[in-house]
């Protein structure tokens, strides 16, 4: 008997099968396409002596040792909700489900509530080679459900320093709430990346492969992290059908599966600033904009002209850019663990990341260790970081600066610096805002000078 079943035989789901086959445990699949089943045992390799496939809902629940465990590798929405409509009649009470596709942690929250049956939901990051080889996994739902499974999750998950990347976040949608974040996060970190490259490429002149040696450069340094070393993979990459850069042949016009929008919309709700992360999200719709652009190129022009600025210094806006988007995803975290009383371990979160999943890199284990110390203080603040912002900031503003004079847009970038001069202004220019509310509402305001509120100006008829 099998001791873990599996639904949905795609890319993801395909690869956490073969994972979980690796670790040693015994799985039975399912896929709505016989063919697919079929075809995925058969090139299992060694690995089909563990791996049952199933024909129909009825077979896969038979093959499972009770009480049963399954997956579910199925896209997001209305069809996660089929497939445990048709599985949970055929299941015991004691039989877990978990979601561990992209789902939105509103519908786990709903799925959680509507449950007749054990239920988790689980964020799992790192693409196809992550869920192949290791992924970071985020849970979320009841305890006892979590610590049933915890030893497959943590077997089959990334290590770090032998740590297994796969942790319980809090009840209900909590893991995939946290894992929102990351995807958003990784936006920012991808869109930061991605300015410095046009930087490199349209105000620097500099080729596609001297680009993807300075970004192997930078990953022996402070940026070292899976992103940039990717960057430097694909910058260097050649078409073999045209001996050309296969970077400058790529259309400019992002994908997004959704994730990096809840997150950005789901920081509005909890009135948490994620300006880096929201400038991302923008950048992406507007790279699809292709013909809006062409039109605007084919009126004004680029605008571009060289810009003076080093690589080295590039390198540090990075560096301030990062610590600026991660701050932010923390931060916002926190505040959804008040907010949804779900008690989020911010620490163990940046230690799960260290390893397996998409944004992966060395600050996360500082990152770890300062939220350790303090999980409420921004991170910027914290001793570790505060050195490091002090030392690239001037990096950033000078890149900020030099790409705006030079008609490069660096959206992401700038957000990242205009966050930080907000955060160190103890006076900031709120009181206008204030005023101008009161003028036309008869919002109030607070005074610096008394202690009670409510306060009106003369232009309402009223005393300040």
């Amino acid at each position: 008997m099998a001791e873990i079943g599996l639904i949905g035989l795609g890319t993801m789901g395909a690869a956490l099968a073969l994972n979980i086959a690796d670790n040693g445990f015994d799985i039975a699949v399912w896929n709505r396409t016989p063919s697919v089943t079929k075809e995925f045992h058969q090139t299992a390799a060694e690995l089909a002596a563990r791996i049952t496939p199933t024909y129909s809902l009825e077979e896969l629940v038979l093959a499972i040792s009770v009480p049963r465990t399954i997956i579910l590798m199925v896209p997001a929405g209305d069809a996660v909700d089929q497939q445990i409509a048709a599985l949970r009649p055929l299941l015991g009470p004691d039989d877990l489900i978990i979601d561990a596709g992209n789902a939105n942690f509103h519908d786990t929250n709903r799925r959680a509530a509507e449950a007749t049956g054990p239920f988790l939901g689980i964020g799992v990051s790192g693409g196809e080679e992550g869920a192949r080889h290791g992924p970071s996994i985020m849970g979320g739902g009841p305890r006892q459900h979590w610590d049933r499974v915890a030893h497959i999750l943590g077997a089959i998950s990334a290590k770090h320093d032998g740590s297994p990347c796969a942790t319980w976040m809090g009840d209900g949608g909590a893991g995939h709430f946290v894992k929102a974040v990351h995807n958003g996060i990784e936006y920012a970190d991808m869109q930061m990346i991605a300015e410095a490259y046009g930087i490199m490429r349209d105000g620097l002149g500099m080729e596609a492969g001297e680009i993807g040696a300075v970004f192997d450069r930078w990953n022996k340094g402070p940026l070292q992290s899976y992103l940039i070393e990717i960057s430097g993979h694909v910058a260097a990459a050649t078409d073999p059908a045209t001996g050309k850069p296969l970077l400058d042949l790529i259309v400019d016009s992002a994908g997004q599966k959704g994730t990096g929008r809840w997150t950005v919309i789901e920081a509005q709700h909890l009135g948490t600033p994620i300006p880096a992360i929201e400038a991302a999200v923008a950048a992406r719709n507007l790279s699809a904009r292709r013909k809006e652009r062409a039109t605007g190129e084919a009126i004004f022009g680029t605008g571009r002209v060289g810009v003076d600025v080093q690589v080295a210094t590039l390198e540090q806006a990075l560096i301030a850019g990062k610590i600026m988007c991660y701050a932010q995803g923390f931060t916002m975290m926190a505040q959804a663990s008040r907010e949804f009383g779900w008690s989020l371990p911010l620490p163990e979160i940046a230690a799960v990341w260290r390893a397996g999943c998409i944004i992966r890199s060395t600050m996360l284990n500082d990152m770890a260790h300062a939220l350790s110390d303090d999980p409420d203080r921004n991170l910027m603040f914290a001793p570790t970081f505060r050195g490091l912002v002090s030392d690239s900031i001037g990096g950033l503003r000078e890149t900020v600066a030099a790409a705006s004079l030079s008609g490069l847009p660096v959206p992401a970038l700038a957000s990242g610096l205009s966050y930080f001069d907000t955060m160190r202004q103890s006076r900031g220019t709120a009181n206008m805002i204030q005023g101008q509310r009161d003028y036309f509402g008869l919002h109030g305001f607070e005074r610096l000078d008394r202690d009670d509120k409510d306060h009106h100006g003369p232009w309402s008829g009223g005393t300040a």
